[in-house]
């Protein structure tokens, strides 16, 4: 009865293959190898259970590609991952659970997928025809890399007819998305844009996709994405840490009209900076960052729902989400200003001192009372504990081995690496331009006029990021002055 378990669990070892890659960054090659085989012994998908294809495709099919690529990699840097007479079982699971999946994206007009499919029966017959934007729109990294080490494009053509059906029904007039769409008809049933839940992976995908794939249509629509969002979703003063207003906020607007349309913003937002230091545009998402460690202060963790007006959280469940921290990580990795350690040490103390139960790590049912939920999300391994890791951990192979690698929506991570450069479907879309040579891709750039791509300067690293009065004028908009 619990639709917020269920959705995810799917009665097969969830958090067991969400952590898989989360031991190979912790340098624990052996309860690695356990956990691997352990996976290839009892893990099977062929069961009657209803998922959610977005949950399933980043927490489950994430996690099987990225333990995969770290055993068969013999550049990565992690110490010894191989498995004894591994003979692409995690890659075989992938594909196996892929084509589980695919049902979700047949019968439906737009070519936008069902939000849940059944393991074994496909779509369930009284299936919803509503999903929301991320849900449909961020399957593209996981499917796209599928795709391209199976050498079959089916799995990447459907996420990316997915995102460009979606990408085409943004409105006329302001650029924007809604968060709800009717998969048969393409009308918005939400037309709420925001950057927090059923929008924020939508946008993270157009970015991570491009820096994965270097397919640069996915750039142009990021490109233009971010210009309207500053447009139309930013508030506050032009500039972060200098001027007078208010400072800035991304609020929840009508995608019409750019009208507010609450005054709530909730915890999934957090990821926003993180994705604004991977552009450039690191003054912003300093601010930002800012807004939200202030409510963390004040609560000791992130209520699901905030309001800004109010000063109090509209949903008050913490269900030990990552996004925070893995804007903070990111943060300290762009300015190795020490105040982000300080932030991550101010959460780390926070999930001891409030979440810590007697058999691991536990929701908060309310933020102001500190009452416990018997839960704990696969993502906390898969994230919160990996970032939080990371931000300490200056010499991990993650930093210092020459390798590049990125991070999905659920923190796996993906080597970035020529072989996902081929594209394989440019026979499969007519009229697309496409060349072996790609031209030079349409630069990274970052929309907002307060933005530059350069590193902090060394006088800056060890001063406060924002200026003491722009702190102050944070704690005061969140209650905590």
């Amino acid at each position: 009865s619990n639709l917020n378990i269920n959705d995810v669990l799917g009665n097969y070892s969830l958090t067991l293959i969400d952590a898989l890659d989360t031991l190979a960054v912790m340098g624990n090659s052996s309860e690695f190898q356990k956990a691997v085989k352990l996976v290839i012994d009892t893990v099977s998908f062929d069961k009657d259970s209803t998922v959610q294809v977005f949950e399933a495709t980043i927490r489950v099919l994430g996690s099987l590609l990225s333990a995969h690529i770290i055993i068969t990699d013999s550049k990565q840097p992690f110490g010894d991952m191989t498995i004894k007479d591994y003979d692409n079982e995690l890659l075989h699971l992938a594909h196996d659970l892929a084509v589980r999946l695919l049902p979700a994206f047949e019968n439906t007009k737009t070519g936008i997928p069902y939000p849940r499919v059944n393991l074994k029966k496909g779509v369930p017959p009284d299936s919803h025809n509503e999903t929301c934007t991320a849900g449909a729109g961020s399957l593209l990294v996981e499917f796209g890399i599928l795709s391209r080490l199976l050498g079959d494009s089916t799995f990447e053509w459907v996420a990316r007819r997915a995102v460009k059906a979606l990408w085409s029904l943004r409105s006329n007039n302001t650029g924007l998305l809604g968060n709800v769409v009717n998969i048969q008809t393409g009308h918005w049933v939400g037309k709420q844009s925001g950057l927090g839940a059923g929008s924020d992976s939508f946008y993270e995908y157009l970015l991570k996709s491009y820096i994965l794939f270097g397919e640069k249509e996915d750039l142009e629509m990021f490109n233009a994405a971010y210009q309207n969002i500053q447009n139309h979703l930013r508030r506050g003063r032009e500039a972060c840490n200098e001027g007078e207003g208010d400072p800035p906020l991304y609020v929840n607007v009508n995608m019409y009209t750019g009208q507010l349309m609450n005054t709530w913003i909730d915890s999934l937002q957090a990821f926003f900076p993180g994705l604004q230091v991977l552009i450039g545009d690191v003054e912003d998402a300093i601010c930002l960052h800012a807004f939200y460690y202030a409510i963390w202060k004040r609560y000791g963790a992130l209520p699901e729902r905030y309001n800004w007006q109010l000063q109090a959280p509209d949903v008050p469940f913490y269900p030990l989400r990552p996004e925070l921290v893995e804007s903070t990580y990111l943060l300290y990795q762009a300015t190795k200003n020490p105040f982000y350690l300080h932030v991550g040490m101010d959460i780390l103390q926070s999930l001891e001192k409030y979440t810590k139960a007697k058999c691991g790590y536990a929701t908060l049912h309310h933020v102001v009372e500190k009452t416990k939920e018997d839960r704990m999300e696969s993502f906390f391994l898969s994230e919160t504990c990996k970032y939080l890791y990371l931000l300490f951990d200056e010499e991990n192979p993650v930093h210092k081995s020459g390798n590049k690698f990125m991070f999905t929506t659920e923190g796996h991570v993906v080597s970035v690496d020529e072989r996902f450069r081929n594209s394989l479907w440019e026979d499969i879309l007519p009229g697309e331009e496409h060349s072996a040579q790609k031209s030079k891709p349409t630069e990274l750039k970052a929309a907002n006029f307060s933005s530059n791509c350069n590193r902090v300067p060394d006088e800056r690293r060890y001063l406060l990021p924002l200026k003491s009065n722009y702190m102050r004028q944070i704690d005061r908009m969140v209650g905590l002055i």
